[in-house]
């Protein structure tokens, strides 16, 4: 990855995908109901704790999901959503899909990111800004920090889970 300091360069080629058709993503864990979507972390993050969102099927655009899938999709942005300020400490945040490649999508598969947006300007620095969408300054995490983050977002959708589910029992 770059230098996170180094100004955006718009003419600079996109980080290729961290999977490609010879080299799928890790099926997904086995339970007794296979779950619609996935959350994962990014390998590129714009900010720590930048997460994707996507469904277990295939489908290039947002207008390629079913209805059924869509709304699943759009419960787990919600909960995900908790989740990630839960873990971060951060309470702003993007929801960002990309349909196509004149729209900036990369993979070539629906997916939403999460974006933390913790703010830059309290600290001092009221010239920068974030990258809102497509290329930009990124974070860098090393190995420890990204499994710590992880595990500390895994138990935060646990506990928010939990809380779903106590609400909807009368």
């Amino acid at each position: 990855m770059g230098d996170p300091n180094q100004a955006f360069d718009p003419t600079a080629p996109p980080n290729p995908p961290s999977w490609t058709p010879t080299k799928p993503p890790p099926p997904p864990s086995s339970s007794s109901r296979p779950r619609p979507s996935s959350p994962s972390s990014t390998s590129s993050p714009l900010s720590p704790g930048h997460l994707l969102l996507c469904p277990r099927r295939h489908a290039p655009k947002l207008t390629d999901v079913d209805g059924r899938e869509a709304a699943e999709l759009g419960r787990y942005l919600r909960l995900l959503s908790r989740a990630l300020v839960r873990t971060t400490g951060v309470n702003d945040w993007n929801v960002v899909q990309n349909n196509g490649a004149a729209a900036a999508q990369v993979v070539n598969h629906v997916h939403y990111h999460l974006i933390p947006r913790p703010e830059i300007r309290a600290s001092g620095k009221l010239r920068e800004s974030f990258t809102m969408f497509g290329r930009g300054v990124r974070s860098e995490l090393d190995d420890d920090e990204g499994a710590a983050l992880a595990a500390k977002l895994r138990e935060a959708i646990r506990e928010v889970l939990e809380e779903e589910n106590s609400k909807s029992k009368l």
